[in-house]
């Protein structure tokens, strides 16, 4: 069983494919491919304007989570910022989002009910309320990547569309180990 803090990154891991993070927990594999190389060369590139804190790293033992927030917009008042890579953002990256929404409400002890996703694929920036479900949905996810054994991988994805841009699937082999199941 994990006894340590819950990186919040591996929530939005975790929420994309419990297998996933399995691998990338237990046997640290990862590989570096086109959409994650992308990813990180788009944080790289990101504007400097003013009004923000930048990669703030916040910890809550209470909440039993840690991580960096990508941006701390603090025009009006202290907002977390997510940034993706891609045209879309999907539950997992909700999720992300109110986990750093917790972390920062707990460090300036004051409501956090806003935050921002923000897409490269559009530019645009869409404002995430910050409900009671989503806090929920953080504060269960955090207790099943505890729960989370090495003796026991998590079944396979149902989306196998998701393997296409999956880092890890050289070691998970989703598509091999189907034939095999299937022999």
């Amino acid at each position: 069983m994990i006894t340590d803090l819950v990186n919040i990154s591996d929530l939005n891991q975790y929420l994309y494919c419990p297998r996933r993070l399995y691998y990338l927990m237990f046997f640290k594999t990862q590989e570096i491919n086109v959409h994650l190389a992308d990813g990180r060369g788009m944080h790289a590139r990101q504007g400097r304007r003013g009004g923000w804190y930048r990669e703030v790293y916040l910890r809550s033992e209470r909440l039993g989570l840690h991580g960096k927030v990508d941006l701390i917009d603090i025009r009006n008042g202290a907002v977390p910022v997510e940034r993706k890579r891609g045209y879309a953002y999907y539950e997992n990256d909700l999720v992300q989002l109110a986990a750093y929404a917790m972390l920062l409400e707990e460090h300036l002890d004051e409501p956090v009910p806003l935050g921002y996703l923000y897409l490269y694929g559009t530019n645009a920036r869409h404002p995430i309320g910050i409900t009671e479900r989503l806090r929920q949905k953080v504060t269960d996810t955090v207790a099943d990547i505890r729960a989370m054994r090495v003796d026991s991988a998590p079944i396979f994805c149902e989306n196998p569309r998701k393997c296409e841009k999956c880092s890890v699937v050289g070691y998970c082999m989703p598509y091999e180990a189907r034939v095999l199941e299937e022999v």
